[in-house]
């Protein structure tokens, strides 16, 4: 029995995903053996509208809402966790551009390419930028750059400098954090994506070397600002961030609960008489997994669009706001994970063998949550926020 989704709020998302399922599945294990996303579902993607669709409408896209983002990011991560993760990590680059560079900086990447722009990249600042005339001498290395294998333009995060001195931020506590907007041709590609899950996502490591990024191709990192676009560009690159782990986290859970409840019905094991869907321990763990699955999803739908509801109303997003959404993305990954451990273990031989998505499944889901963004610390230090030690903190 599937858990029914809620109905995403009157967008596109969920169709275009579906629509691409038979090219997702096609290409799952190309993609893992091509270390990124093949041709065909890269085109796939432009050609559903999905690689522009979370941009804001200037820049080609549906601005969706929380309802539909999650949905839809559960969707693709069903249908193939390499999928889902570049549907996380390379539609939400591009949004980000779109809603937060300046006008030149808009022009330049997104209305000279007529908006056909896929971006990737890591956000952490993992690089300094001298400040020079008109913008930045850039240097640094990133790794793990999610859906770089196929992107115009790569997303780098780094600390502005100004005479070899942090430039601060406003509050005058912490370093000002940018992100350089930077195109292909002038990053340097070190590779290293030889892992064991997320094959197919094409994460290298790559490097900048006193490349000259112009300021109008720079943003803040924690900017809730945004300069084109409606409510949902006002929670930042955190947030939106926060909320395509947890959906990554359940489709890909989702699809190892429909695929072992499928094998169940027609597996039995050696030496056993009947299926596995006979036995009194297999139906009341799938019971209680499909019961932490749909508790999951609830938690993190129900989250984010109450903070989405406020925000639109006129609150200020808070740090408060933001410790509960990062909590429910934190719980729906950690859930997602026994979730997979337990289809993994009673799938038996067949989620060990090469080709079987229960196999891809369990492979990626323990390669995605080794990501700091849904770490410990963010249980932490929302913990240090409701027992007051702290008024707010970056890492949330």
């Amino acid at each position: 029995m599937n858990a029914p989704l809620t109905a995403p709020a009157n967008g596109p998302g969920l169709a275009m995903a579906r629509s691409i399922e038979s090219v997702a599945l096609a290409e799952a294990g190309p993609s893992e053996a091509n270390r990124t996303l093949t041709e065909p579902l890269v085109k796939a993607l432009w050609d559903s509208g999905l690689m522009r669709w979370m941009n804001p409408t200037e820049a080609g896209g549906s601005e969706p809402g929380f309802a539909e983002l999650i949905e839809t990011w559960v969707e693709l991560a069903r249908q193939d966790g390499s999928l889902g993760w570049i549907g996380i990590a390379n539609f939400p680059s591009a949004c980000f551009a779109a809603a937060y560079l300046d006008d030149a900086g808009f022009d330049e990447v997104f209305s000279a390419h007529d908006n056909r722009v896929t971006m990737g990249g890591q956000f952490f600042p993992n690089g300094t930028g001298e400040k020079v005339d008109g913008g930045y001498r850039v240097s640094g290395a990133w790794q793990f750059g999610s859906g770089t294998g196929h992107s115009e333009y790569v997303a780098a995060g780094f600390l502005p400098m100004d005479n070899g001195e942090m430039i601060m931020a406003d509050d005058g506590v912490m370093p000002l954090m940018s992100v350089a907007v930077v195109p292909r041709e002038e990053v340097t590609f070190t590779d290293g994506w030889h892992v064991q899950g997320l094959k197919g996502t094409g994460s290298y490591n790559y490097e900048l070397n006193d490349v000259f990024v112009p300021e109008h191709r720079t943003y803040t990192l924690f900017s809730r600002s945004p300069k084109r676009g409606g409510s949902i560009y006002r929670f930042g690159v955190m947030p939106l961030t926060g909320c395509g782990h947890a959906a990554w986290a359940l489709g890909v859970a989702r699809s190892a609960i429909d695929d072992v409840v499928q094998l169940a019905k027609e597996k039995t094991r050696m030496g056993d008489e009947s299926s596995i869907a006979n036995k009194l321990t297999f139906q009341r763990n799938l019971a209680h997994h499909e019961g932490m699955w749909r508790a999951a999803h609830r938690l993190v739908v129900d989250t984010y669009t109450e903070m989405q509801a406020r925000v639109e109303a006129g609150e200020e997003l808070t740090a408060h706001m933001r410790a509960d959404m990062r909590i429910a993305a934190t719980y729906a990954t950690e859930a997602s994970r026994e979730v997979v451990q337990f289809a993994h273990l009673a799938a038996g031989t067949t989620a060990i063998r090469e080709g079987s998505r229960l196999e891809r499944a369990f492979r990626d889901m323990y390669t995605g949550t080794q990501h700091a963004f849904i770490s410990e610390k963010t249980y932490t230090e929302a913990g240090k926020l409701m027992l007051g030690l702290i008024e707010d903190s970056t890492a949330l």
